[in-house]
């Protein structure tokens, strides 16, 4: 499937979509990539200006690389400080860094299609090339795609602290593999740290939810430093039920109540009940007091142990799994109680992640995840704690 059509207005008309939804609401991905992009065409500009690349023995040598300067430049969508290169025996000032700033527009459109399309040799060939107003040669490219990735890598893989708070999910993004287009998971850690702050604590893609990809990603996470957990959040998917248990098979579970409350509906004897029904076991969790609680599911009980009585077995064997959370304070419920934190950034996720529509690799899909999520992350470090912490 090919992310652009060959007429030109309609190319910048979705590059204009892709650039707006990666943009509009978190431009710190795109920043970075374009400053990777700048720093290195300057770099490539300098080693052709003087013949040679950095430690490089060249006899037609024009003259010696001489370390960076920085400097600030404002763009439209905000400042990026960029490493100027420096060179002795010779004048040189990077020409790439005026042509880039002349092309800002197009330069974030191209960012943008990488961003979505996974990082291309083609594309990145053809955003250097430009700067550069030279042929770049493959080694290039592979080092500026690796250093595009070294951020995202980065950021996945840094160390964690105490958390007192995880929640758990998985999104699923559709890949081409082996020719076939699969649908594929991508699981999803965010935690509530002990200042009360929300993090994006792990990413990982795989081709299945299954409990090996469940327990290694969780155990990632262990080996990264995580400890203090108190509680996790989760649906009961059996992958990541029986991987939580290895993994963590002494911190507390909170079984989704927003997914109880679905999962209920699905045992009315007819399909005017579901709404009802799922009513009821909201109305349980909403309880102000575990001792409530109880009291509402036996008047639920009663109510439909005739004429529902699937339901009363399935909310017999199900229920308490709901209730953990009334272990904790009860300003934290409200935020701890579901997983729908998560699901509101998958949502955001989908938003911005349907303009590829199918992702060559599953590379590609774990570098756009990534950056989204990073961006969330970041803008979390801003905000006031997601839980007030009481004393």
């Amino acid at each position: 499937m090919e992310l652009l059509p060959t007429n030109d207005q309609r190319n910048h008309s979705i590059l204009d979509d892709v650039l707006k939804t990666l943009t509009e609401e978190g431009t710190g991905g795109i920043l970075k990539v374009m400053t990777t992009l700048m720093n290195e065409a300057m770099k490539i500009e300098r080693s052709s200006v003087l013949k040679a690349a950095p430690y490089e023995r060249a006899e037609d040598r024009t003259g010696h690389a001489n370390g960076y300067k920085d400097k600030t430049i404002n763009t439209s969508m905000g400042k990026i400080t960029l490493d100027i290169p420096q060179a002795r025996g010779i004048s040189f000032y990077p020409q790439c860094l005026e042509k880039g700033m002349r092309s800002e527009r197009a330069l974030k459109l191209a960012i943008a299609e990488m961003y979505v399309t996974g990082v291309s040799t083609r594309k990145v060939t053809e955003i250097t090339e430009k700067l550069c107003g030279m042929e770049i040669s493959s080694t290039q490219v592979s080092r500026l795609t690796k250093l595009l990735d070294v951020e995202l890598y980065n950021f996945r893989n840094r160390q964690l602290g105490q958390m007192r708070y995880l929640l758990l999910d998985a999104i699923y993004e559709k890949i081409r593999h082996n020719g076939i287009v699969i649908s594929l998971p991508v699981l999803i850690a965010i935690g509530i740290n002990k200042a009360g702050k929300r993090e994006v604590l792990g990413i990982s893609v795989g081709l299945s939810e299954a409990e090996i990809h469940w327990r290694e990603f969780l155990v990632s996470l262990v080996n990264r430093g995580l400890t203090g957990l108190e509680l996790i959040t989760s649906d009961d998917h059996p992958g990541l039920k029986a991987a939580r248990k290895s993994v963590f098979p002494s911190v507390p579970w909170q079984r989704c109540q927003f997914h109880i409350a679905q999962n209920a509906q699905q045992y009315a004897p007819k399909k005017s009940m579901r709404i009802e029904i799922g009513q009821e076991v909201r109305n349980i969790f909403n309880s102000p007091t575990i001792e409530d609680a109880r009291e509402y599911i036996n008047k639920v009980i009663n109510k439909y142990n005739k004429k529902a009585p699937e339901f009363v077995n399935w909310l017999n064997t199900n229920i308490e799994e709901g209730l953990v959370v009334y272990n904790f304070p009860k300003e934290h419920r409200i935020k701890i109680r579901t997983a729908n934190m998560i699901e509101r950034l998958n949502k955001e996720i989908r938003r911005r992640t349907r303009v590829a529509g199918l992702f060559p690799n599953q590379e590609s899909v774990l570098r756009l995840v990534t950056a989204l999520l990073q961006e969330e992350h970041e803008g979390w470090e801003t905000e006031a704690p997601y839980v007030k912490i009481l004393e």
